[in-house]
C-alpha cells in the first residue's frame, strides 16, 4: 500500500485499478450526470493549476461551504491538497456568527459555496474575514462560477509546479482543519493529516464488503463531517460508483433510480425510514396488517447466526418472502449493507433491518480520530447487536480506570488547530480521551454506555447515565427526542419532544382531534398514553434511574432552532435553557 499515503493518491490508485466511466454521478436539472476517473484527476489538476495561479501557497486555508454532496466538493478537495495547501469544510446550516469565527480562526482566504442561500449567509459576514473572493457552484448571476477556476487551470504549462508541490506534501502533512460542531462553546478545528485519513480508509476497508469495481453507494450525509468524507474515499479506494442524493426529502426518490447497493446513514435517519415503514403497516387492514406486524414482531426478536434456531429461520424465511422483500423494493432492491455512525443506535432497529436482509453495520469514531475506531462486520462472526463492533486494526483501544475508552493510532488526530492547551486536555501520552464511557467484552467488542461530560449525580448522590436511558425510551413509536435531567435534584426527569407525525396517525385511528400542537401535548389520554411507554421502559432500570416526571415540548427539535448539532446531537445545555419553565413546573411546582 505505499502508492497511497496521502489522500490525492487514491483517484490515481482508481484509474490504475478500475479507471471507472461512473465515478461521481450528480444530478443536475433533473439529469444524473457522470464524470470518469480520468475526468475527475483532469479536473483535479485543472483546480491546482488554478490556485497557483491566483497564488495559492502551501498551506493556505481554501473554505467550502456546501449544502449538498456534488462531484464538485471532491474534485476541488483534490486540487486543493495537491498542492500542500488544506480544505476547510464548515457545515451550511451554523450561523453567519459561525461561519466569521471559523473563517477568521482558519484564516481561510478564498471560499467555495454550493448556492444562494449559503452565499446570502455568507455575504452578511465577508467583510469581517479575510476572504479574497468567493465562488459558487451553482450558478449565480454576477458571481464567480468554480468553472473560472478551471479555466484558469486550462493551459498545462505550469503542471510541472503541481507536480513539484505534490512531491512535497508529506503524509504527516495538515490534509484538512474539520471544525466540530461542539455541543458547548466555540467550535474546535480538529487537525488531520493525510495519513490519518489514508489510515483510517485503508484500515476501515478490510470491515466493509464490496464488489470491487462494481458496488453502487448513495451518498447524501454531509460531506463535511468527517465520516461521510473518509466513506467516499473509501469507496473511492474499492472502485464503488457514487451517486450524490439530491437531497435528504428526494432520497427515496434516488434510491430507487440509483439502486446502490451500499449507504451510509445516522440512527435518526433509521429510525424515520422504520417510523414510516411501521406507519405503512398500520394502513394495511385484515389479513395483510395481520402478516405486517407478525414479521415487523418477528424481526424485532432476531439473532444473528441464526442463534433463534431452526423454527425461527424457518418463520424468518416465510417473513422475508412475504413482508420484508418489499422493504428491500422500496430500497432500491439490491441494497446489501447500510453503515450507521454518530450516534448510538437502538438495537431493535438493528435487529429488524437485519432481519430484513438490510442489515445496519453500526461503528463508533469521533472527528478526532479520523474517524473510525471500531465497527461491525457481518463477515466471520464481527457482527454483535448492541456493540459497535470490534476495533479496527492498528489502533490501540484501553479503558481507563474510570471507564472512558482511550484511542492510540495512526488515525489520532495532530490535535486543536492554535488551541495547545485544549489538546493537551484531551491526550495522555499518545492516547487521545474520548469523552466517552465504554467496555470491551471477551470476545473483543466494544460498547458505548455513555458520554462522561454527560453522566451526572441526583441529590441522593447515584449516578445516572442519560444515554443509556434515553436510548431505551427512544423505541417507543410515540417519542422521537428525549433529554433526561435531574442534576443535583432528587430524582431524574425528562423533557420529551413527541414523534408528531405518529401521534396525529395514532390520534386518528382512536377517533381524537386536536386543534394545534398545544392541544397535542395537553390531551390528557396522550399523557396517559406516554406515561404508560415511560412505565415499560422503566422497568429495564433500578429504582433510582426511573424517569419519575416528564414534560412535552411544544415545537420539533432541530438544528435550525438550536436544539441540535448538524450531526443530530443534543444540545443538552440550550435544550435546559428553552425549556426553563418546564423544568421549574417539573421540579418546583
Amino acid at each position: 500500500m505505499a502508492e497511497i499515503n496521502r489522500i490525492f493518491d487514491f483517484p490515481y490508485y482508481q484509474l490504475k485499478t478500475y479507471n471507472l466511466e461512473k465515478a461521481f454521478n450528480t444530478k443536475y436539472n433533473g439529469e444524473w450526470q457522470s464524470l470518469s476517473t480520468q475526468e475527475y484527476i483532469n479536473q483535479a489538476n485543472a483546480i491546482s493549476r488554478g490556485l497557483l495561479r491566483l497564488g495559492i501557497k502551501a498551506n493556505d486555508k481554501i473554505a467550502v461551504i456546501s449544502s449538498s454532496n456534488r462531484t464538485e466538493w471532491n474534485v476541488l478537495d483534490i486540487g486543493i491538497l495537491q498542492i500542500g495547501a488544506q480544505n476547510v469544510p464548515i457545515y451550511p446550516t451554523i450561523s453567519p456568527e459561525d461561519y466569521e469565527y471559523i473563517l477568521n480562526h482558519s484564516e481561510a482566504i478564498y471560499c467555495f459555496v454550493s448556492d444562494e442561500e449559503v452565499l446570502q449567509k455568507l455575504n452578511v459576514i465577508k467583510k469581517n474575514t479575510k476572504l479574497k473572493n468567493i465562488y459558487t457552484f451553482d450558478t449565480i448571476e454576477n458571481e464567480n462560477h468554480w468553472t473560472d477556476i478551471l479555466k484558469l487551470g486550462e493551459d498545462t504549462s505550469n503542471q510541472n509546479e503541481v507536480e513539484l508541490r505534490k512531491n512535497n506534501v508529506s503524509p504527516d502533512d495538515l490534509a484538512t482543519l474539520i471544525y466540530t460542531s461542539g455541543t458547548t462553546g466555540k467550535p474546535k478545528g480538529v487537525m488531520l493529516s493525510h495519513n490519518n485519513l489514508v489510515s483510517n480508509v485503508l484500515d476501515s476497508e478490510k470491515r466493509v464488503p464490496f464488489d470491487y469495481g462494481k458496488s453502487k453507494a448513495l451518498s447524501f450525509l454531509p460531506i463535511c463531517h468527517v465520516f461521510e468524507r473518509m466513506i467516499l474515499y473509501v469507496y473511492q479506494y474499492c472502485g464503488v460508483e457514487i451517486y450524490f442524493a439530491e437531497s435528504i426529502d428526494k432520497m427515496v426518490d434516488n434510491v430507487k433510480e440509483v439502486q446502490p447497493t451500499v449507504m451510509t446513514g445516522v440512527p435518526r435517519l433509521f429510525e424515520k425510514v422504520y417510523d414510516k415503514i411501521v406507519a405503512t403497516g398500520n394502513e394495511q387492514k385484515g389479513i395483510k396488517k395481520m402478516l405486517f406486524f407478525w414479521a415487523l414482531n418477528l424481526g424485532l426478536k432476531y439473532k444473528p447466526y441464526g442463534k433463534n434456531g431452526f423454527w425461527y429461520e424457518l418463520q424468518l424465511k416465510i417473513a422475508r418472502a412475504l413482508i420484508f422483500k418489499k422493504w428491500q423494493a422500496a430500497l432500491g432492491g439490491k441494497l446489501e449493507l447500510m453503515v450507521s455512525g454518530s450516534a448510538a443506535l437502538q438495537p431493535r432497529l438493528t435487529r429488524v433491518f437485519a432481519a430484513a436482509k438490510l442489515p445496519i453495520m453500526e461503528g463508533y469514531g469521533l472527528t478526532e480520530t479520523s474517524p473510525v475506531i471500531a465497527v461491525n462486520d457481518m463477515r466471520d462472526g464481527g457482527f454483535r447487536i448492541g456493540t459497535v463492533g470490534k476495533i479496527i486494526d492498528n489502533v490501540d483501544v484501553k479503558i481507563a480506570e474510570d471507564g472512558e475508552i482511550l484511542v492510540k493510532g495512526p488515525n489520532v488526530m495532530l490535535g486543536y488547530y492554535k488551541e495547545p492547551e485544549k489538546t493537551a486536555e484531551v491526550m495522555t501520552g499518545k492516547y487521545f480521551h474520548t469523552g466517552d464511557i465504554g467496555e470491551i467484552d471477551a470476545d473483543g467488542f466494544l460498547k458505548i454506555t455513555d458520554r462522561k461530560k454527560e453522566m451526572f449525580k441526583t441529590s441522593g448522590g447515584k449516578y445516572i447515565a442519560p444515554t443509556l436511558i434515553e436510548n431505551r425510551f427512544k423505541q417507543s413509536h410515540f417519542i422521537e427526542q428525549i433529554m433526561v435531567v435531574g442534576e443535583g435534584e432528587k430524582m431524574p426527569a425528562a423533557l420529551i419532544q413527541v414523534n408528531f407525525e405518529f401521534v396525529k396517525e395514532w390520534a386518528r385511528r382512536h377517533k381524537i382531534s386536536f386543534k394545534d400542537t398545544n392541544d397535542i401535548i395537553t390531551n390528557p389520554k396522550l399523557l396517559q398514553r406516554i406515561q404508560d411507554e415511560i412505565d415499560i421502559a422503566n422497568k429495564h432500570f433500578g429504582n433510582w434511574e426511573q424517569i419519575k416526571k416528564f414534560e412535552l415540548t411544544p415545537d420539533t427539535w432541530s438544528v435550525e432552532a438550536g436544539h441540535l448539532t448538524p450531526t443530530m446531537k443534543m444540545k443538552r445545555k440550550v435544550i435546559k435553557e428553552k425549556y426553563t419553565s418546564l423544568l421549574d413546573k417539573i421540579y418546583r411546582s
